[in-house]
């Protein structure tokens, strides 16, 4: 393998602890939006908001990885990107800072109103944000984004069926994980009222992702057919290790097994990844730009892999400790809706 493959390889895995992080992030934030009103979502937000806060800031740690890899090693192919793809990236920046503000100004709020409005801001920001950047993801696997600055079309590059289906798909995915993973976190609290909610919502979410999937794929085929046949072609055996791994996701939250239940759908949701990047490789923009064509300087892409894997050594470790030490609390947490105590000005 070349250095210049090596990197994309690296951003691969990147974008695949991402999506196993914060995509499933935003997928807590939908679920948040859709909990109903103060009393019926009162436990579903709270457990949602006792294991997103500990973690949240980190978990969108990958995504400015991403963004400084691919801008230093394929500075061409990001150009072309930033350059036609702007409107959906500024839309999904929106929903990043939209969620991030309404995070942290729900836990100064004083008043219940302000933080019911900072919990709708909250989910609103949590489905813009994968919708865009799965549109975008749709927009450079149809082909709709050619070399050059402000090359494509400003609209229909993102804004055509592949890439809208790509976005729901990127919200369903991380709904689905989301749900995984409090059903997880549920059963180790011993709720089983809560297991049960969230096992009925992986279902559903674990379906709609289905019907999406298959839907972008025949959008897929009219769009860029040879695109598609590389993705039921060289990319059949991840994409059925996808869907396998998925099932047994179902399989095991359906029997209360937590041990290995998330390990399981990070494994389907990871082989979905791969099959895009198989099928796409070894293009960085289908089917006009190669990774060799639009790799910077072999000297500069060996210096950024020796930091790349040392950043992934260093950030890795720390965040599986991060993701330890927030596993040790069993308390549901507060209630995110209400009003904090008025502060004992007696004392």
């Amino acid at each position: 393998m070349s250095t210049a493959g090596a990197v994309a390889a690296v951003l691969v895995i990147a974008i695949t602890l991402y999506a196993w992080s914060g995509l499933a992030d935003y997928g807590a934030g939908l679920w948040d939006l859709l909990a109903g009103d103060r009393d019926s979502g009162r436990r579903p937000r709270q457990l949602i908001d006792t294991a997103v806060t500990p973690v949240w800031e980190a978990n969108h740690v990958w995504l400015i990885f991403i963004v400084i890899l691919t801008w230093t090693a394929f500075g061409i192919a990001f150009a072309s990107i930033m350059t036609t793809l702007f409107i959906p990236l500024c839309l999904a920046l929106l929903g990043v800072v939209l969620r991030g503000a309404s995070f942290a100004l729900r836990k100064d709020a004083a008043r219940a109103g302000r933080r019911h409005l900072a919990g709708w801001l909250f989910g609103l920001g949590s489905i813009l944000t994968p919708f865009f950047l799965g549109a975008v993801l749709g927009g450079i696997v149809a082909g709709r984004v050619p070399v050059g600055n402000a090359a494509g079309n400003e609209i229909t590059s993102w804004w055509n069926p592949v890439s809208v289906l790509t976005g729901v798909l990127a919200v369903a995915t991380g709904a689905f994980l989301s749900a995984v993973y409090l059903v997880a976190e549920a059963r180790r609290r011993d709720l089983p009222d809560l297991e049960r909610y969230f096992w009925t919502r992986a279902v559903v979410m674990a379906v709609v992702g289905l019907a999406v999937g298959l839907a972008a794929a025949i959008a897929l085929r009219g769009d860029n057919r040879q695109m598609f046949d590389r993705l039921v072609s060289r990319s059949i055996p991840l994409l059925l290790i996808g869907v396998i791994a998925l099932g047994a996701t179902m399989w095991l939250a359906r029997r209360a097994v937590v041990r290995g239940l998330r390990v399981v759908a990070a494994a389907g949701v990871a082989a979905l990844i791969w099959s895009w990047a198989v099928a796409q490789a070894p293009y960085l923009l289908p089917f006009t730009l190669t990774i060799a064509d639009g790799a910077g300087a072999p000297a500069t892409l060996r210096w950024l892999l020796i930091w790349a894997v040392i950043a992934l050594l260093l950030v890795v470790p720390a965040l599986a400790l991060l993701y330890t030490l927030d596993q040790r609390t069993t308390d549901l947490g507060e209630d995110p809706t209400t009003s904090r105590p008025e502060p004992d000005l007696t004392r």
